[in-house]
């Protein structure tokens, strides 16, 4: 397996494999890999020759009182964890390649940025919408795989993809749990021996919340079983949003009831921050019961 840290060189190996018809799968991260990104190298690893995984701590998707600093940083644990999967390159550039000097560009996508995470963390999708563009023009045509944990930011990627007519193909995959269902995500980590119990409080609600739908409950019950679910959990809750699962817009009050419904979380055990999501009418349960 091979490190690249220069974007040019970069550019020009993806170049060369691509002379060589062969497709390159791509699977963008911050590191501090888990089995939920592993998953999505495998997915790379089955439909494509040659994959590449980025991994790249992005300052522009960071607040300022975010945990920019303290996310973990391994490169060393994360290329081992890689190797076994199929992984042929780790794209390791530095910030300051990234972003040089007088550095202005920015690109916002409208409208599904809004709501959910983007109404609480201002600004965090243009830095996503920024690197991940940047990094397919690096990268170059190529199929790039990301799991659905973020759903918000896979609807935005795929938006901006289609919007600029970059040649890339988006491919989403389901999000991947603890067998207790609990969402795979880096941030677990930060999460206490006396925490981690009470973060299943999301799964449990999202199972419940499947229950309902397919009962046909009102959308402003579902909601309210959930809020009730988490919190004496959670010490603060972002976010509990029904929404459409294509647009992320809430359902009007007088809309049919709808054959599938997104419905997202953001919530807060100290100082850590935990997503998830569900598509009702969609996705199984998180907890098999």
């Amino acid at each position: 397996m091979k490190i690249i840290h220069d974007i040019t060189e970069m550019q020009q190996f993806c170049a060369d494999v691509r002379q060589r018809g062969k497709k390159i799968g791509f699977v963008p991260t911050m590191g501090a890999l888990h089995e939920g990104h592993l998953k999505l190298v495998d997915e790379a690893r089955r439909c494509c020759d040659l994959v590449v995984v980025s991994i790249f701590v992005n300052p522009t998707q960071f607040g300022p009182q975010e945990d920019f600093e303290k996310y973990p940083r391994n490169l060393d644990a994360d290329a081992e964890k890689l190797a076994p999967r199929g992984a042929d390159v780790i794209f390791n550039p530095s910030a300051s390649d990234m972003y040089p000097k007088n550095c202005v560009t920015t690109i916002h996508v409208v409208s599904i940025t809004e709501g959910l995470c983007g109404a609480h963390r201002p600004g965090h999708f243009d830095g996503v919408a920024q690197v991940v563009t940047k990094l397919f023009n690096i990268i170059g045509p190529c199929t790039a795989v990301f799991g659905r944990k973020d759903y918000q930011q896979l609807q935005v990627i795929k938006r901006l993809t289609t919007d600029l007519n970059l040649p890339v193909k988006i491919v989403g995959m389901p999000t991947v749990r603890e067998p207790d269902g609990l969402a795979m995500s880096s941030r677990n980590a930060y999460l206490s021996p006396d925490e981690r119990p009470r973060a299943l409080a999301i799964a449990r609600a999202l199972t419940d919340a499947h229950a309902l739908f397919s009962n046909s409950a009102e959308l402003a019950t579902i909601e309210n079983h959930i809020q009730k679910a988490l919190i004496h959990s959670f010490d603060t809750i972002d976010y509990i949003t029904l929404a459409d699962a294509d647009s992320l817009a809430p359902f009007p009050a007088d809309s049919d009831y709808p054959s599938r419904a997104l419905i997202a979380v953001a919530a807060r055990i100290g100082g850590t921050r935990l997503i998830d999501n569900t598509v009702l009418g969609e996705d199984a349960p998180p907890i098999q019961r």
